[in-house]
């Protein structure tokens, strides 16, 4: 009845100017439409209007006695039922539970601050340059002896160029037989190892993509990196796709071994970006997106990530992967000679590298050092002690390798040697690896 009241006081009294002939239905007709096509709105009760001109207006409703109705018509009446109707409708949508209308609420969208569009944006934009390697290997059932591919390790990577480069870890793909490359989209290829630098813990692999899917990552420098400064490592840890953690850099011209050689890689940066095991060959980048370094290692006892990650700056990573797509090989310089673990020396007492073996055909045994041997009654006969070289005091094997890596092939250094009770200075002309020239 509250909704007749309303209707009531809406329509013209007797006494008021005569109704319009023919209303618009413009207004009327959706909510004609709404009312037949959605039979879950709230019931309402329906009120039909009769209107003689010599009569006052009267309501019928469906809880009236309907034995003799008053049917009306006209054009007129039918266009006023719908008027009625409607106004009954958005009465009744008023006075609803808030449940019937939970439907026409729209959430607001979610408002982001500024840092975070920009890793937002960051991630989105250098997603398509990561890839996932798995290693496979060749194994044998033991009863069946059918030969079948197992994966034994995967690992992260990204796009180098269009040719198809990929860049990883060495350690990713050591020892496999087969590789194969996800990209971004989740297409699968398999790759081919171009060549690799296991000092540095770099192997450069090949697909035979289509160009439009491979996205080259923007290579940045490392030479200008501080310390805080924000970094990004995207990669698939543990099998899962295309993950990002952040962080800052935590420290600078840190040292580390390679896991292939032990020979250590300098300069390395350190991270509290969490990298763990899947990590290893995605990209650091910095805030703007450009590669600065190979995520390769983490210090953990247990093997998760514990807040100290290492990654191989890019300027050393560059002048690698130029030489390896290149030539397929690094021509690293040597002095060609075995050494004894830094521990045995320093039991005798003395600072510098202990020479074990010098093959006649190196470089150190062809300008005359002298490897360590027995005599005929089987005692031991020390060989030269490498004190220095070029100047530069070596006390381990790994100042002897920093040394050298600022070296290039075709170079003589002079190497300062303990031979005995003295010393003597003999020039080396380095040469690179046996299986690299």
């Amino acid at each position: 009845m509250a909704a007749a009241s309303l209707i009531s006081s809406l329509l013209p009294s007797p006494s008021s100017p005569s109704l319009p002939k023919k209303p618009s239905l413009k207004t009327l007709i959706p909510f004609k439409s709404l009312l037949n096509k959605n039979p879950s709105f709230p019931s309402i009760p329906i009120i039909l209007l009769h209107l003689n001109p010599n009569q006052n207006p009267k309501f019928i409703t469906n809880n009236e006695n309907k034995s003799n109705p008053v049917i009306p018509s006209s054009s007129f009446l039918d266009s006023l039922f719908i008027f009625c109707t409607s106004l009954a409708l958005s009465f009744s949508l008023l006075i609803a539970d808030v449940d019937s209308a939970a439907g026409f609420v729209v959430t607001p969208p979610r408002k982001l601050q500024s840092d975070e569009l920009a890793t937002v944006r960051l991630f989105q934009e250098n997603t398509p340059s990561v890839v996932y390697i798995t290693n496979l290997a060749v194994r044998q059932d033991a009863f069946t002896l059918d030969v079948l591919e197992v994966p034994q390790g995967s690992g992260s990577g990204f796009v180098w160029d269009k040719d198809g480069h990929i860049v990883t870890n060495y350690h990713v793909i050591r020892g496999a037989s087969d590789l194969r490359v996800t990209l971004a989209d989740q297409s699968t290829y398999d790759a081919k190892v171009v060549g690799f630098d296991q000092d540095k813990d770099v192997a450069v692999l090949r697909v035979d993509a289509p160009k439009d899917k491979l996205r080259p990552i923007p290579v940045g420098i490392s030479a200008d990196l501080l310390v805080g400064q924000k970094v990004y490592a995207i990669g698939n840890p543990f099998g899962l796709d295309h993950t990002l953690t952040t962080g800052v850099i935590s420290g600078l011209r840190r040292e580390i071994s390679s896991a292939a050689t032990g020979r250590p890689i300098q300069d390395v940066i350190q991270t509290d970006a969490a990298i763990n095991p899947g990590n290893s060959g995605g990209p650091l980048l910095d805030s703007s997106g450009s590669l600065i370094g190979i995520n390769t290692a983490i210090y953990s006892p247990s093997g998760a990530s514990s807040g100290v990650g290492f990654s191989i700056p890019v300027d050393t990573v560059n002048g690698i992967v130029e030489q390896l797509v290149r030539f397929g090989k690094v021509t690293r310089p040597i002095l060609g000679i075995k050494f004894a673990p830094d521990q045995s020396v320093e039991q005798l007492g003395v600072s510098g590298v202990l020479v074990l073996d010098a093959p006649a055909n190196g470089p150190a045994g062809k300008a005359g050092l002298l490897p360590t041997k027995r005599d005929t009654y089987g005692r031991l006969i020390l060989g030269d002690i490498i004190t220095s070289v070029n100047g530069k005091k070596i006390n381990n094997g790994s100042d002897l390798y920093r040394v050298l890596d600022q070296c290039k092939v075709g170079d003589t250094v002079t190497v300062e040697v303990l031979r005995g009770d003295h010393k003597e200075k003999i020039p080396v002309v380095l040469e690179p690896k046996p299986d690299e020239s």
